[in-house]
């Protein structure tokens, strides 16, 4: 029996293994594996770039054969002045299509406006007139009740009425600005767009002609346009 104190290697051996131990600890340089990993990356695109050229080769290719083709097909006696005209009837199809097309969006909007205008004139129209005279009659009331509240002997009930009054007002003017509604704004002198006089008081300066002293009924402009004219008092120069 031979026990490890007797093994005894060569040294020839040994020195050999020691070696491949060595070898085989060793690691590829960094470097190294960079500059493999160019070159493997430098083949792909040398190949990718060499099947993009021959798909460009076999379009060219195709495009050719297609031209002659077309070439082969016209009759013998074509010239460049025949094919010209040929070409310039593909363009003027061209326009034609382009005019029809223009034509035909002109007319779809054309549509799509009288359709609006239907629903407005003879939808949202009448409402929004019939909560303009809604305001009048509120603002009458709350003017009724202003007024009492001012003579009556207890005015507290009715004050508070009259202010609950007034915020319902207030809401109603919501309403109208949002279905794009607006009161005429306050001016100082008579706009015939937008005034309708229905009194006059004597002006004793001529520069006051037209003045305007009182408003009577509030007038409101609707998508700019004139929903109602603004009733006023004004001054006349006679």
């Amino acid at each position: 029996m031979i026990t490890n104190g007797d093994m005894k290697l060569p040294d020839e051996f040994a020195s050999t293994m020691q070696q491949l131990v060595a070898e085989a600890a060793k690691t590829i340089p960094p470097q190294k594996l960079a500059a493999d990993q160019k070159v493997m990356e430098a083949d792909e695109m040398r190949g990718e770039l060499g099947a993009v050229n021959q798909r460009l080769a076999a379009l060219e290719n195709a495009l050719t054969s297609g031209l002659d083709k077309i070439t082969a097909a016209l009759p013998p006696g074509t010239d460049a002045d025949q094919m010209q005209r040929i070409d310039e009837h593909l363009v003027a199809l061209r326009k034609t299509e382009s005019v029809n097309q223009r034509l035909f969006n002109s007319l779809h909007q054309e549509l799509i406006s009288y359709r609006d205008n239907f629903l407005r004139e003879s939808l949202q129209k009448p409402f929004i007139r019939d909560l303009v005279v809604l305001f009048d009659d509120l603002n009458s009331l709350a003017s009724q009740l202003e007024k009492a509240a001012g003579t009556g002997k207890k005015p507290g009930a009715v004050q508070q009425w009259s202010e609950n009054l007034r915020n319902a007002i207030h809401s109603l003017v919501e309403v109208l600005h949002r279905m794009e509604v607006n009161e005429i704004e306050p001016k100082e002198m008579v706009d015939r767009a937008l005034h309708r006089v229905v009194s006059y008081e004597p002006a004793d300066f001529a520069e006051d002609d037209g003045r305007i002293v009182m408003r009577v009924k509030r007038g409101f402009v609707w998508r700019d346009q004139v929903l109602r004219p603004e009733e006023v008092v004004a001054k006349r120069f006679s």
